[in-house]
């Protein structure tokens, strides 16, 4: 039941958005996942507010965060802690809570919750003790990204964060290289500009876009070359805010490369890289098997020495 008000008392069974008071109706027994907004906090739909105010309980990664979301809209359920570092002690208990029959909630900070957090093991545990999950949809920084990006959506690889040291980046890059879709990542601002450098230097120039601050005030949507976005960032400051970062894929009509041309790149590569890196950068440079690539890197590195 949805009724015009100015200023509604707040409750754990009713909610106030958009000068609407809600009543929520009762919910069934189960884990609930919930995803909430991304930055914009009117990114939300009703039936998310109305199953975070029926709930017994909202599980949150960070409790200010959701607090902030939950006080907005005029709800007051309990909130309880759930994240990386209490995981493994509190799952166990949220279990035998839900085979009693709870209705529990879980959000992320931000988005939609398992994406890059510690829900999954909640759920996989819950599904394993017959207990119901229903999925209450919504924002998520990867698809807003995708929607804006104007690459290709009919295939796409969601990979997370890269690792923060180079040489691991670079090696994981490498191994992503020849996936036929656009390449979605997330990344810190303190270290995009280093990974659209391995990015360009293992990838080359490939399309691709940084999508910053989704949703929020201060939203910036850049595109350009792999190589073009690396040389932009090195000269401007460390960017703001939460930054998703999307690759085109390979070009698979790409004409294959003489044995000449191969020789010609792998030279090159070695001259700065071990013959594990060179064959790396060059097998996705040319989409040649890696295990070819690096014995032909091997042979010239012989060559060199000799």
């Amino acid at each position: 039941m949805i009724e015009p008000t100015s200023s509604a008392p707040s409750g754990p069974s009713g909610f106030t958005a958009f000068g609407l008071r809600a009543e929520a109706e009762p919910l069934r027994p189960g884990l609930h996942v919930v995803a909430t907004p991304i930055g914009n906090l009117g990114d939300i739909s009703f039936r998310a507010l109305a199953t975070l105010a029926a709930a017994d309980a909202v599980l949150a990664e960070d409790k200010r965060v959701t607090r902030n979301l939950l006080a907005h809209y005029g709800i007051s359920t309990p909130l309880m802690a759930y994240h990386e570092h209490n995981a493994s002690v509190v799952r166990p208990h949220l279990i035998a809570r839900l085979q009693a029959g709870a209705a529990l909630a879980l959000v992320s900070d931000a988005g939609t919750p398992l994406i890059s957090d510690p829900g999954f093991k909640l759920v996989a545990e819950a599904a394993e003790a017959g207990i119901e999950i229903v999925s209450v949809p919504g924002a998520s920084a990867v698809l807003a990204a995708l929607s804006v990006a104007g690459l290709p959506t009919d295939r796409f690889f969601f990979e997370g964060f890269l690792p923060p040291k180079s040489s691991a980046r670079r090696e994981r890059i490498a191994a992503l290289a020849t996936i036929p879709g656009t390449l979605v990542f997330f990344e810190s601002p303190r270290r995009v500009g280093e990974a659209l450098i391995d990015l360009a230097d293992i990838l080359g120039p490939r399309p691709a876009v940084i999508a910053r601050e989704l949703t929020k005030h201060f939203e910036t949507v850049r595109r350009g070359t792999l190589n073009e976005l690396a040389a932009a960032l090195a000269d401007e400051p460390t960017p703001k805010g939460e930054i998703v970062l999307l690759v085109g894929a390979p070009d698979a009509d790409a004409p294959g490369l003489a044995p000449a041309d191969i020789d010609a790149a792998l030279r090159a590569a070695l001259a700065n890289l071990s013959v594990k890196d060179a064959a790396a950068v060059v097998s996705a440079q040319t989409g040649q098997p890696r295990r070819q690539i690096y014995a032909r890197a091997v042979q010239l590195a012989a060559e060199r020495e000799t």
